[in-house]
């Protein structure tokens, strides 16, 4: 494994949070990325590695018995027992963390495309997997729709190409696609069990943070084909919802996908 003397202190340094970065849209994103992780998770027991802020973290104590969430970051781990001072959480690097507990789901949510050595945290993060147990990894997919368009207008060289923003903001040291997800987790020595995407993006995330917050909701006319529909429904939320079906049949086309995985 490389050095991680200064890496704990690199990952201090960057101000990204969930909750306070293109909040409508990362709200939107956190809610459909628990949904996805609960419909593939097993068992009652969650650790969550790179809890983040833990905005989702919070949302998962809905559904485990047992949660317990890992991040590098002070200010990040601060944010997590802030919103949840009864739950148990860990200020460590990921291939620093050391327990004995055995979990029935281990979760690595945008992280990979983060870290110095992600086989290395694959194997790591496998070493917390009860006998029966599933690990599930959400990375960005540079193949997305609107990176695909961005390469086209001429805004991105490359679909695999990492932004200032990714770099600089977000702590990036990767891209990732389906197929080089999936091959990082076979190099690991896991079984994959199912791959997939989350959300059908066709804009950027502060574009589609905008048009969350923008969009014409409530008028809309015959632009969004609504001749005859119930006056009442709740559109912003339908699209979001139509965005994470969509997804499912298209996951190469989405915003964020995922490996799912257990010990062979």
């Amino acid at each position: 494994m490389n050095d991680l003397t200064d890496e704990k202190q690199r990952q201090e340094e960057f101000p990204w949070q969930r909750a306070t970065f293109h909040t409508d849209y990362n709200g939107v994103l956190a809610k459909y990325k628990v949904m996805s992780c609960l419909e593939n998770s097993r068992g009652d027991s969650l650790l969550d590695l790179a809890c983040g802020d833990g905005l989702m973290t919070e949302m998962f104590t809905r559904h485990f018995q047992r949660v317990v969430g890992v991040d590098a970051s002070s200010k990040h781990v601060a944010e997590a027992r802030k919103r949840l001072p009864t739950a148990e959480f860990h200020e460590c690097l990921i291939e620093d963390f050391e327990t004995d507990e055995k979990f029935d789901s281990v979760f690595l949510l945008d992280i990979l495309e983060h870290v110095i050595d992600p086989i290395a945290v694959l194997k790591k993060a496998a070493s917390f997997l009860s006998d029966n147990g599933v690990l599930i990894a959400h990375v960005p997919n540079c193949q997305a729709i609107n990176r695909r368009l961005n390469v086209i207008m001429g805004s991105l060289t490359s679909c695999e190409e990492l932004s200032p923003f990714d770099i600089n903001v977000v702590g990036h040291r990767r891209s990732y696609d389906l197929k080089s997800l999936a091959s990082e987790f076979e190099a690991s020595g896991l079984e994959v069990k199912s791959t997939g995407g989350i959300f059908y993006k066709i804009l950027s995330t502060p574009q589609m943070d905008w048009f969350l917050k923008e969009g014409l909701w409530e008028e809309g006319g015959h632009g969004w084909g609504r001749t005859g529909a119930e006056k009442e429904k709740d559109w912003k939320a339908e699209f979001c919802r139509a965005s994470y079906e969509l997804g499912k049949e298209n996951p190469g086309d989405c915003n964020i996908i995922f490996v799912c995985a257990t010990l062979k």
